[in-house]
């Protein structure tokens, strides 16, 4: 082999050399740009998904204020139902004071010391106490409490000149 030859060969191998360390020097730059774009990509996902995060977050908050909202709501509609309800209880009892005077004032009903009401001989069936627990009580029953309503006969001997009763028995 001679000089020229050898000098050949080493050229030769160190254009090879040359070839290679282009073509990983291409290789890693096309790499990097394709990592740098994959890491772009990734960073607008992780922003993407970051915003959705806080998207749901915000719903959340706003689910959240909504339930307490209706909490409130809820405790606002209770007090004005017992309001409502306390309304309704002062005007019952009102009306049960109304209708017991009115049964003080009626001549046709006398009251007992209980204030039970009872019939005079003229409507000797006709319950006129409005109380819900003598409604359907007829006149001439026994009580709860074991206490025997006059007879039609025992009014006759307890009216007064008039025909009227005693109020208090």
């Amino acid at each position: 082999m001679d000089s020229g030859q050898l000098v050949g060969i080493i050229v030769g191998v160190v254009v090879v050399l040359a070839i290679i360390a282009v073509a990983i020097y291409f290789s890693r730059k096309r790499k990097t740009v394709a990592d740098r774009n994959r890491a772009a990509e990734m960073r607008g996902k992780a922003e993407a998904d970051q915003l959705a995060a806080r998207d749901h977050e915000a719903k959340a908050a706003r689910a959240e204020a909504d339930a307490k909202a209706a909490e409130v709501e809820a405790e606002r509609l209770r007090m004005q139902a017992r309001g409502t309800q306390e309304e309704a209880e002062t005007a019952r009892a009102g009306a049960e004071e109304q209708l017991r005077r009115a049964d003080e004032v009626d001549p046709d009903v006398v009251t007992t010391e209980r204030g039970d009401a009872r019939t005079s001989d003229a409507q000797p069936q006709e319950e006129l106490r409005r109380d819900r627990s003598d409604r359907e009580r007829p006149a001439g029953t026994a009580d709860a409490a074991g206490i025997r309503e006059e007879t039609a006969a025992e009014h006759r001997d307890t009216d007064g000149p008039h025909g009227e009763r005693p109020r208090n028995l």
